[in-house]
């Protein structure tokens, strides 16, 4: 007989393959649908509210601010973005 120990596993003749998924984060975002419908409208209705907060208690912060200091307060606002929230885009010219 053959000494030493067989180099590889015999394959049955027939046998699927199982086919390996791959490991580690998959690229994209992470978001579950919601099951209701109505889960969905109280999800935008809480964010339309929380940016109205934002923005109100923002316009009396300036307002209390510039009454304050005796230069004029300007504030400046971020040009609207036509790309994908959460997302900046990079300025014209520079490079990574």
């Amino acid at each position: 007989m053959a000494q030493g120990k067989k180099k590889f596993k015999a394959q049955r003749v027939g046998a699927k393959k199982h086919q390996q998924k791959p490991k580690g984060l998959k690229k994209g975002g992470r978001i579950i649908a919601p099951k209701k419908a109505q889960v969905v409208q109280q999800q935008k209705l809480k964010k339309g509210l929380e940016v109205a907060i934002r923005n109100r208690i923002e316009h009396e912060v300036t307002q209390k601010a510039s009454l304050t200091l005796h230069k004029k307060l300007s504030v400046l606002k971020t040009p609207g973005r036509s790309g994908t929230p959460g997302h900046p885009k990079s300025a014209p010219g520079s490079s990574k």
